[in-house]
């Protein structure tokens, strides 16, 4: 079974293009669920077989995972890498039958996503100092995150032939391969071309044929990594909001958010954020009721008379 797992993985980020989180988040889970299944059948130190789960440990498994009081949308992720993973084993005749076809997902948590304000925006962009290559793509970073809703992902898969300056755009490869052509603003476009401009201070021996492509580098001349930029969005929006979530995301939310505050179409932000359904940018429209309430708490005479 820990072969196929492997085996498994490779076929996600080969075959279907899954984004690194996806990859990652799937490989925990189901090493999880591996270790799990070798306690039941009592072979802790003993290779085990994918034929040899069953449904019922399946069950037992996802009642496991409730009773440690794990978030929906954590449980509904691991079983959705579990459905995913015995579907391919079926698939490709690993085995007889899919013990995984009729477990249940949890229904996810629609949380109301944290957004900055416009004003902590422009702060946290001012905070950034120009004196460094890394500090003018750190610069560049922060503008076409919020520039742009870029995904995390996204960024970091970011290369320099899907930049096009003439037309102020860029090339984006999304979530299941998906891709999409989307706008990039002056302020990005600016800070962009001067850390492209710089990029090669950061090019060290480590740097090979890959990081010459890539647009974002380590100090050290490497493709960034995620962490690496999860670090450093952190910690510009620790430097300037309270809000509790700091993370990439936030600016994603913040991009949108802001969108659609100043009148543009739901429509059009669903293609600038790259979401296959338009119910997954909806959620933003709460996000926006709530500014336009507390406008009108503020504003309004006999709002709170």
């Amino acid at each position: 079974m820990k072969q196929l797992i492997e085996k498994y993985v490779r076929y996600l980020k080969i075959e279907r293009n899954a984004s690194e989180y996806t990859i990652v988040s799937y490989q925990t889970d189901l090493n999880q669920l591996y270790v799990f299944c070798k306690k039941q059948l009592n072979k802790q130190n003993e290779e085990i077989t994918v034929d040899q789960v069953t449904r019922y440990i399946l069950r037992l498994w996802m009642g496991e995972l409730s009773e440690k009081k794990l978030t929906r949308n954590t449980i509904a992720r691991k079983t959705a890498a579990a459905r995913s993973f015995f579907k391919y084993c079926f698939k490709r005749g690993y085995i007889s039958y899919n013990p995984a076809q009729l477990l249940i997902l949890p229904r996810r948590e629609h949380k109301i996503p944290q957004t900055m304000t416009v004003d902590d925006i422009e702060d946290m962009l001012n905070l950034v100092e120009m004196d460094t290559p890394w500090n003018i793509q750190q610069k560049a970073i922060l503008e076409l995150f919020y520039g742009t809703g870029i995904r995390l992902s996204e960024l970091v898969n970011l290369k320099i032939m899907d930049i096009d300056f003439r037309q102020q755009q860029i090339k984006i490869i999304g979530k299941g391969a998906k891709e999409r052509i989307v706008p990039i603003g002056t302020k990005a476009t600016k800070y962009l071309k001067l850390h492209l401009k710089n990029r090669r201070k950061l090019y060290s021996k480590a740097t090979d044929e890959k990081d010459y492509k890539s647009v974002f580098l380590t100090k050290r001349g490497k493709k960034i990594y995620p962490r690496a930029v999860q670090r450093m969005v952190k910690y510009f929006i620790n430097m300037v909001s309270e809000i509790t979530q700091k993370s990439p995301h936030v600016l994603r939310h913040s991009f949108a958010t802001h969108m659609l505050d100043r009148g543009a179409d739901i429509r059009v932000i669903k293609e600038f954020l790259g979401h296959a359904n338009l119910s997954a940018t909806q959620i933003y429209t709460h996000t926006s009721v709530e500014h336009l309430r507390k406008v009108y708490e503020s504003a309004h005479p006999r709002a709170k008379s």
